[in-house]
């Protein structure tokens, strides 16, 4: 137990000291290595929003609840998920109020703040460190990959005889890549405008795609939209797990809402606004995306068309069979396409400050590189580099298996809950035995354990579904990878802690506490 003692202790600093980086370095050469706080309310809710593009995101990856549990799962799923999510929110926003606690760095600084001095909080603060950063950067790979796929679908619909290639697919997504760092790179300052633009576009595009589907799609019945589920098609026998299977399409658009968190650096009173924006944007991603579900439910028109179409995504040939015109649903899904791009402009800005601030607290290989804000374009270049590096690797995998690579999005909504659950548990705990933190502006008073629970209990349920296979029996084609993908990440980070890390890395272990 030794080497678990090693890892560089940092008392948390006070709340008057938050204007110096959000408590990173006190003095250091790093010190100096901070953002500009630019971003107001407004700008921090609309990339909330974009971040989560519930119902362009749901649009993409419905087919899976096709698969497990149909209409029931999108429709309830949603609420539950819903409801999930705003409890882990809500729970996750009461930590970023707290004004002592440095939140771009956000899970993992948690976990070192409230775990368990017995159980060593800089190895669980590293191991989530890990664990929260690869799962971004799954995300930011999946994403663009599922659009290029979908891009592949649009051009079957115009063209019969196209056949897709993956390497093909994994060449569009490097190009869908592209054009959201790029932005980064020399549009930093746009960041504000881009995302204000895209929360109403976002608004734009959801009015004009149901609208279209509403007046001019044939109709389903209530009973098929609110009652009708979809079993024994992927050969689970236990009705419950495939309707909890079919969640993965919805809580995998509802999850990532902490993207804003590690923004903080950059919004002015980030203690008040960074929980309004999480909660918000939960709170309206899951009325538009239980709109936009209900809608294409009530529109889907031939069911086994849609969910047999050989573009390989359902929305495209309901939009299709409600047009009659290949010309409008391209048109449609190209909507949907451009605001995952803007919502793409949000991500990666998110994930190069978070893997900046891991970079600070040396929870990186070659900390003081990735740590370094350039000097002229304000951003954590080097950081985005390896972001963009890293997912751009990612997109080899399809050439050589599209199953496994489409694991990484099951990869990125698994990590992504249990980045989650560790801090929620242990803070949890502390509260359970009376031991509340210093609470900042937003707090949730006497319902503060009853909303950890749920969100705990909710995340934990995802956890345990997120790994299965989504059809039996398993075989390489359907194998799910995220959880052996996962491990093996998860002992890439414990062989740096044993080699280095234990030393290296620097992690506020003592949080400041009172007694209710």
């Amino acid at each position: 137990m030794s080497d678990f003692k090693e890892a560089t202790v940092k008392e948390i600093p006070s709340s008057h000291d938050m204007g110096r980086s959000a408590g990173y370095g006190t003095g250091s050469e790093k010190s100096s290595q901070k953002l500009d706080r630019y971003l107001s309310l407004k700008p921090a809710v609309a990339f909330a929003m974009t971040v989560l593009s519930s119902w362009t995101g749901i649009s993409l990856t419905m087919s899976a609840a096709f698969l497990n549990g149909g209409p029931t799962t999108l429709v309830w799923g949603t609420l539950l998920a819903g409801v999930g999510s705003l409890a882990i929110a809500a729970s996750l926003g009461e930590l970023a109020s707290i004004p002592s606690t440095p939140v771009v760095g956000a899970q993992y600084r948690w976990t070192g703040l409230y775990a368990p001095r017995a159980m060593s909080p800089a190895f669980w603060s590293l191991l989530q460190g890990w664990l929260t950063v690869f799962s971004w950067i799954c995300l930011c790979a999946a994403v663009p990959f599922i659009s290029a796929l979908c891009l592949q679908g649009l051009i079957i619909l115009n063209d019969e005889t196209y056949v897709p290639q993956r390497w093909q697919a994994t060449l569009l997504m490097w190009a869908f890549l592209a054009l959201p760092v790029l932005g980064n790179v020399y549009g930093r300052k746009l960041l504000k405008a881009v995302e204000i633009m895209g929360g109403v576009l976002h608004i734009v595009f959801f009015v004009v795609t149901i609208t279209t589907l509403a007046v001019m799609a044939r109709r389903s019945t209530a009973k098929f939209v609110f009652t009708e589920s979809f079993f024994g098609q992927s050969g689970w026998e236990s009705e419950g797990v495939q309707w909890s299977l079919g969640l993965l399409s919805i809580t995998s658009v509802l999850t990532g809402f902490d993207g804003v968190l590690h923004l903080s650096d950059e919004i002015s009173d980030a203690p008040r606004k960074v929980p309004i924006a999480m909660m918000l944007a939960v709170v309206f991603n899951t009325i538009l995306a239980l709109a936009f579900l209900i809608t294409v439910l009530f529109c889907i028109g031939d069911v086994e068309a849609a969910v047999g179409t050989t573009t390989g995504f359902p929305i495209i040939q309901i939009l299709y069979q409600a047009t009659e015109s290949k010309a409008a649903a391209t048109v449609i899904v190209c909507m949907i396409l451009f605001s995952t791009m803007i919502a793409l402009f949000g991500v990666f800005a998110s994930v190069s400050r978070l893997t900046w601030a891991f970079a600070r607290d040396n929870g990186l290989p070659y900390s003081e590189f990735f740590s370094r804000v350039h000097p002229t374009l304000h951003i954590p270049l080097n950081a985005l580099s390896l972001v963009t590096i890293i997912a751009a690797l990612l997109g080899l995998i399809n050439i050589g298996n599209t199953t496994a690579f489409n694991a990484i999005l099951s990869l990125a909504t698994m990590g992504l809950y249990l980045s989650y659950v560790m801090p929620l548990a242990f803070v949890l705990i502390r509260k359970l035995q009376g031991r509340h933190p210093n609470y900042g502006p937003f707090r949730l008073g006497i319902w503060s354990i009853p909303v950890n629970i749920v969100g705990l209990a909710f995340g934990i349920y995802m956890v345990i579904f997120l790994p299965f296979p989504s059809v039996l029996p398993v075989t390489g084609a359907t194998m799910n990878y995220a959880a052996p993908i996962l491990g093996f990440i998860m002992l890439v980070a414990l062989g740096d802690w044993f080699v280095s890390g234990r030393k290296r890395f620097e992690v506020p272990t003592h949080a400041p506490e009172h007694y209710e």
